[in-house]
């Protein structure tokens, strides 16, 4: 599987390709080729919208889940409500007293519980290494795997049913991908990024090196042509969208941007300073983190319509407490030290006042944690963030399920609870659209009509064997 890297390693020292200029795409919306795929025909569940063969998907039966209070995300208020779910597929949002729903159903009494859409985290990095990882498993593609494997299980519990993989080793997130969106492991959906894209010493590609700033987590290219190569070799490998990084040109994040969109794919950007203002006037989809940018550029991102996903939770830990993180290779207490790509202060308060900019001006932000997805501690801050910094308690949560879904470009099949979305829907003991701390209550998991977790574990259904091929062993063989 390191064939990945050598791949990546080489589209920094020339392209392949040799490209015919094209019409940029600016900040049109990366949805082109949909127009050519008729509406009734299906497609997998994710940004690429592939066509797939028709035929009925999800588990037999259906689920019923009657007495409880619905947050649907659509409205900001929880009313009385039956979800009824048939296959993976919401199929019904009936009155309360209703009880027309399929004779086979599961029936499930949630009364006095709140019914809401799943969680969605838009920034994990579920391979990383945490203390207690061996040195030598840190670029272990199997180690990396199994260490996702069990966050995603985490996640599950914790009530995400989808998350975005902001970059992971080597092929683990898109192969995951894939497993999860078969249901072949209990875990969210996972769209992932792959491989962060950045130029020759840029941002998770510079000095000091650690694991996680190695042609294993990240690709470094340079020119126009070779960070288009970039983006098709990412999108080949399954990334469901691109994630870039500072440092890079002008010319460069264009042709980055408007190759991905040309491919179906949104953009967002790791990036700082002015190289956020270079990437908004390309067309980038979304900014990452609460990094330094102008007054200015904030305006442009309302006028481009350019999202935000400001993880101010991880910011805050990592960068307003005293203390020492070895795991990034350098001492930190207060700021970013001994690191080339980040030549900036950045501060909580600072962060904050970016956050509070940025509401003022109605950009779109997403809720995300960046972390691996261990503790749901980080996303609950998030969210109290999102309310410090002016959101409703209902409106957080919104911003953590409807909002997360329009960013993942998912709207149409996540995110809220409606006919003919996605089951993917959590069951809360309290209610979490009055006090968010109750959503550390969660009692049951469905993701893709399957109930996965059911009074807080995770629970899949039996293995069942295929039978042997005939002829079959005689009857009277003990």
């Amino acid at each position: 599987m390191k064939l990945v890297s050598v791949r990546f390693a080489v589209l920094g020292v020339v392209s392949l390709l040799t490209l015919v200029p094209r019409q940029s795409f600016g900040q049109s919306k990366p949805s082109d080729r949909r127009a050519f795929i008729w509406p009734d025909r299906p497609t997998t569940d994710d940004p690429r919208r592939i066509p797939v063969k028709p035929g009925r998907t999800g588990p037999p039966g259906g689920i019923v889940l009657k007495g409880g209070r619905l947050f649907d995300s659509v409205k900001l208020e929880a009313y009385p409500a039956t979800v009824v779910i048939d296959g993976n597929h919401i199929t019904a949002v009936l009155p309360p007293d209703a009880t027309n729903w399929p004779a086979d159903a599961k029936v499930i009494d949630v009364t006095g519980e709140t019914v809401m859409p799943g969680l969605i985290d838009m920034h994990t990095h579920l391979t990383y290494a945490n203390g207690t990882t061996p040195e030598d498993e840190n670029l272990s593609e199997g180690a990396g795997t199994l260490r996702a494997e069990r966050n995603l299980r985490f996640g599950i519990e914790s009530g995400f049913t989808s998350v975005r993989s902001m970059s992971d080793l080597l092929n683990t997130s898109y192969i995951l991908s894939e497993w999860m969106q078969r249901d072949l492991s209990p875990g969210p959906r996972l769209f992932a990024a792959g491989h962060i894209i950045t130029g020759t010493g840029g941002h998770a590609a510079d000095r000091p090196i650690n694991y996680m700033h190695t042609p294993e987590y990240t690709v470094q290219v340079d020119g126009p042509d070779a960070w288009r190569k970039a983006v098709r070799q990412t999108f080949k490998n399954g990334a469901s969208f691109i994630k870039i990084a500072s440092m890079f040109d002008p010319d460069e994040v264009k042709a980055a941007v408007d190759e991905a969109h040309a491919l179906g794919l949104k953009v967002t950007c790791d990036c700082e300073t002015f190289y956020i203002k270079w990437a908004v006037e390309a067309g980038v989809d979304m900014i990452e983190h609460p990094l330094p940018r102008t007054d200015e550029t904030i305006r442009e991102m309302a006028e481009h319509h350019t999202e935000s996903d400001p993880t101010l939770s991880t910011y805050e830990t990592i960068l307003d407490r005293p203390g020492t993180d070895q795991s990034f290779g350098t001492t930190r207490a207060g700021g970013y030290y001994g690191t080339a790509s980040r030549r900036f202060t950045v501060g909580r308060q600072q962060d904050f006042d970016y956050f509070k900019k940025m509401k003022a001006a109605g950009i779109k932000m997403g809720v995300g944690t960046d972390t691996d997805l261990s503790s749901f501690e980080p996303y609950l801050s998030e969210l109290k963030w999102f309310v410090k910094g002016g959101y409703t308690i209902p409106g957080a949560l919104v911003a953590g399920t409807r909002t997360n879904a329009e960013m993942l470009d998912m709207a149409d099949k996540l995110g809220t609870i409606e006919v003919g979305k996605l089951a993917d829907i959590i069951v809360v003991n309290g209610k979490p659209d009055q006090d968010l701390n109750d959503l550390r209550h969660m009692d049951k998991v469905i993701k893709d009509g399957i109930l996965m977790v059911d009074h807080g574990q995770v629970q899949l259904p039996r293995h069942i064997d295929a039978p042997l091929p005939k002829p079959s062993p005689p009857d009277d063989v003990h």
